[in-house]
């Protein structure tokens, strides 16, 4: 365990990854409510993440304290806490200081050089998950594809690798959407990932969830990226409108609506009957436990969008909408 990492770095997903990737180390199998603190936000003091860190543990080994944006304290002085702490830290806190989106550029500046003297003195380290450019990013997305418990022929792997080109903080979520999707050891080529990419150009909202309800996983996907991208959709706008759709089918479910007049009724609708008329089908197509299925997967969905998970949102909506069109299927 060391004292002090910084993690620093231009690429999002590759950051976040690394700081989930040393507290899980840290803490292991322990009660993660015990053993971690988290600072995040522009409202924390850098005295008040020094506090924590200065607190022995309770009902564990160690301490770990996370402090995020901590690119806030680039100016030296701000830094006085932390630079004094760094030269006598705790032996049993694991501090994690994440320098955020803008720390290598800008008006905050790469971290301050007496702070990573400071780091190297604590016994500390200093990491950039970020691979570089050209032939190293290359090479890094061949062995995430490589660490994959997929199997991925040629035209897969190179599929993936040049849709996503320099973006690859996308790599893990999309590996971690194809594995929950298709499971460990799926033989994969580029039609079964084609739509797990992204796709430009919106559609209406009606276009997913018809998808969805058609059992169309593929269709649902590209529709789903298609509004999260081009069209600009936030997840939660997207996650509002399924919890409408569904929430209509759960009314109908059992219910004694014999035509989408009823339905329509039953729902409160007017104007146009179609939209009834196309959940209570659904309601009928599904059964009750299936309806109640896709209830609990929208609300796991939603505590996931909200922080119960490190997952990106884009990973949590393509699992939540490949899964809603899989109880179609069935």
């Amino acid at each position: 365990m060391k004292p002090v990492v910084l993690v620093r770095g231009r690429e999002d997903g590759l950051r976040a990854d690394a700081v989930r990737s040393l507290v899980d180390d840290v803490v292991g199998d322990v009660d993660r409510a015990l053993a971690v603190n988290e600072f995040a936000g522009d409202e924390y003091t850098l005295g008040e993440a020094v506090d924590a860190a200065l607190t022995l543990p309770f009902l564990t080994e160690h301490r770990v304290v996370v402090v995020r944006n901590a690119a806030r304290f680039a100016r030296v002085d701000d830094l006085t806490p932390l630079l004094d702490y760094l030269a006598e830290p705790s032996p049993t806190t694991a501090l994690v200081l994440a320098w955020e989106p803008g720390a290598d550029q800008g008006r905050l500046g790469a971290p301050p050089k007496k702070l990573l003297d400071a780091i190297k003195g604590a016994g500390g380290d200093v990491i950039d998950p970020d691979p570089g450019g050209g032939k190293a990013r290359s090479r890094w997305v061949d062995q995430q594809l490589d660490a994959s418990a997929l199997h991925l022929d040629r035209e897969a792997r190179d599929r993936i690798s040049d849709r996503l080109g320099d973006d690859i903080d996308r790599v893990g979520g999309v590996l971690a959407t194809l594995e929950s999707t298709f499971g460990p050891g799926a033989d994969l080529g580029a039609e079964d990932v084609e739509s797990f990419l992204g796709e430009a150009g919106t559609v209406p909202p009606w276009e997913l969830t018809d998808a969805i309800d058609a059992g169309d996983r593929t269709a649902a996907l590209d529709r789903l990226h298609r509004m999260t991208g081009a069209g600009g959709m936030h997840p939660l706008q997207v996650m509002a409108m399924l919890h409408t759709h569904f929430g209509r089918v759960l009314r109908l479910d059992g219910a004694d609506a014999a035509d989408e007049k009823a339905a329509a009724s039953l729902l409160g609708m007017k104007g146009s009957t179609f939209p009834a008329r196309k959940a209570l089908n659904q309601a009928r197509r599904l059964g009750n436990e299936r309806v109640r299925r896709a209830i609990e997967l929208l609300a796991d969905a939603d505590l996931d969008l909200r922080g119960r998970t490190a997952w990106p949102e884009d990973t949590v909506m393509e699992v939540l909408v490949a899964r809603l069109a899989h109880l179609s299927r069935r």
